[in-house]
């Protein structure tokens, strides 16, 4: 199926050679470097929601998955809903000082934004 997908190969020229396979660049995902050296910034957002506001974390360097885990955890201990996309995680409300607080408490490196 993946070797159907045509979304992945446009712009591609078209080979007349029946032995060709296209192959798609494999991307890596960076190593999630220790809490310590990550460089967190917690902000407020405004824009785009309705007038509603939500708490970001921007910054985080690392897989993925360690993201989501992260975002989980918060969304847990607020006890909110929220969301993890972009490379940042997304939590309902303004919860700046305790999602700040639930960082330092966990080693991190992170600081307030607006």
């Amino acid at each position: 199926m993946a070797e159907q997908d045509w979304k992945s190969r446009l712009g591609v020229v078209f080979s007349t050679n029946p032995d060709f396979q296209y192959q798609t660049p494999i991307e890596e995902e960076e190593a999630t470097l220790p809490p310590a050296s990550q460089k967190l910034i917690v902000a407020i957002d405004r824009r785009n929601r309705g007038g509603k506001q939500v708490t970001l974390v921007k910054g985080f360097r690392g897989t993925t998955a360690d993201l989501e885990t992260l975002g989980k955890k918060l969304k847990t201990k607020c006890g909110v809903g929220g969301s993890v996309k972009d490379g940042e995680i997304v939590i309902q409300g303004d919860l700046r000082d305790k999602v700040l607080n639930l960082l330092l408490n966990d080693g991190y490196n992170a600081k307030r934004g607006n």
